[in-house]
C-alpha cells in the first residue's frame, strides 16, 4: 500500500506541471483524467502550493520556456526543405557526438534521411542553453491543405546530463544508472531525448492540423475556468471545452508525451542489441507503465515485440 501510495503521489507531484506545460502559448490518461483534478481539487496542500507547483515546471522535461509541442509560426524566413543545424560553435563537438549516436540506429537513420530529404518539410535543429538538460518542439507550421510544412527541434546543451520523471518519460527514466547499466553513456541518453523529440514531429505531421490548432487555442480557456472555479472538472463549460478539443488538457499532454517516449524506445530498441541489457530496459519501461500509464502499455508492447527485438523481454 506505501508503494502505491508513493506512486500516486509522484503522479500529483507532476499533474501542475503538465497543466500548465499546455496551459502556456507554446488519449487517455494514466489513471482518468478526473483523477487528477479531482485529487488536485481534494487536497488542501497541492491546492496551497501551486506557486510551488510553477517552480517545479521549471526542472520538467521539455522547459518552462519551450514547452513541447505549443508554439505554431514561421521557424525560419527560407522555408526550402530539408534539415537546418542552427548548432553554436561551442556546443559543436557535443551536439556532433549526440547526433552521431542517434544515426548509429536505424530508427535513427531513418527518420533523419526522411526529414533531410524532404523537400516540402523544414526542419530545423536548434541546441540552446535554455532548459540545458531537456529538449523541445515548436513553431510548426501548415500550408493550406493542413499538411506540416515545418517545425523546430530545441536541444538543450547539457542534453547529455538529467533523467526526466517515470511518470511521463518511463523510456527515457529506464537509463537510470544501476550497476547493470551504469556503462551508458551520456550521448545514449542525449540520442533517446533527440528519439523523443523527433517522435512529437512525427506524430504532430501525422495528426490532423485543425484539432491541434484548436487545442492550442482552447486549452489555456480550460485551465483559466479550471484554476477559478474551485477545480470542478464536471463544469459544463469545461465539459464542453474537452469534447471540443478531444480530451481535457491532461490526456491531450500524456497522450503526445507517450508518443514521444514510444520513438525514444524505437531508438532504444535497435540501439541494444545485446538481450539482456535490453531486457532489463524494457522491463523498466514496463514497470513504469504499469504504474502510471497502464491504458499505454499496448503502445510500447508493440515495440517490444517488434523486429529486430528477438526476444519478448517478457511483455
Amino acid at each position: 500500500m506505501k508503494h502505491i501510495n508513493t506512486a500516486r503521489r509522484a503522479v500529483a507531484s507532476v499533474f501542475f506541471s503538465s497543466l500548465l506545460l499546455l496551459g502556456n502559448s507554446s488519449g487517455r490518461t494514466a489513471y482518468q483524467a478526473d483523477f487528477f483534478y479531482d485529487r488536485v481539487a481534494n487536497s488542501a496542500p497541492a491546492a496551497a502550493s501551486l506557486e510551488s507547483h510553477r517552480v517545479h515546471l521549471a526542472d520538467e522535461y521539455h522547459g518552462r520556456a519551450n514547452n513541447s509541442d505549443n508554439r505554431t509560426g514561421h521557424p525560419r524566413t527560407n522555408d526550402q526543405g530539408g534539415i537546418r543545424e542552427s548548432i553554436p560553435e561551442k556546443y559543436q563537438s557535443r551536439y556532433q557526438e549526440w547526433k552521431k549516436e542517434f544515426l548509429a540506429t536505424e530508427t535513427g537513420r531513418e527518420q533523419w534521411a526522411a526529414y533531410q530529404s524532404n523537400p516540402n518539410f523544414a526542419l530545423t535543429v536548434v541546441v540552446s542553453r535554455d532548459n540545458a538538460e531537456g529538449g523541445s518542439t515548436s513553431n510548426y507550421k501548415w500550408n493550406d491543405d493542413g499538411n506540416l510544412i515545418a517545425a523546430t527541434i530545441t536541444l538543450g546543451c547539457h542534453l547529455d546530463a538529467g533523467i526526466p520523471n517515470p511518470v511521463y518519460y518511463p523510456v527515457m527514466n529506464s537509463l537510470l544508472p544501476t550497476g547493470n547499466n551504469s556503462r551508458i553513456e551520456g550521448e545514449t541518453l542525449a540520442a533517446t531525448k533527440m528519439a523523443h523529440e523527433f517522435g512529437h514531429v512525427n506524430r504532430t505531421a501525422k495528426g490532423d492540423a485543425r484539432l491541434y490548432q484548436l487545442q492550442v487555442q482552447l486549452v489555456p480557456q480550460y485551465n483559466q475556468i479550471f484554476l477559478s472555479n474551485g477545480r470542478n472538472t464536471r463544469d459544463p463549460r469545461l465539459v464542453e471545452l474537452a469534447s471540443r478539443m478531444g480530451g481535457n488538457p491532461v490526456e491531450i499532454w500524456q497522450d503526445r508525451e507517450y508518443w514521444g517516449e514510444a520513438n525514444a524506445m524505437l531508438f532504444l530498441r535497435d540501439r541494444f542489441a545485446e538481450d539482456g541489457l535490453r531486457c532489463l530496459l524494457f522491463s523498466r519501461i514496463k514497470r513504469s507503465l504499469g504504474l502510471y500509464a497502464p491504458n499505454y502499455e499496448e503502445r510500447f508492447e508493440s515495440i517490444a515485440h517488434s523486429d529486430p527485438a528477438s526476444r519478448q523481454c517478457g511483455w
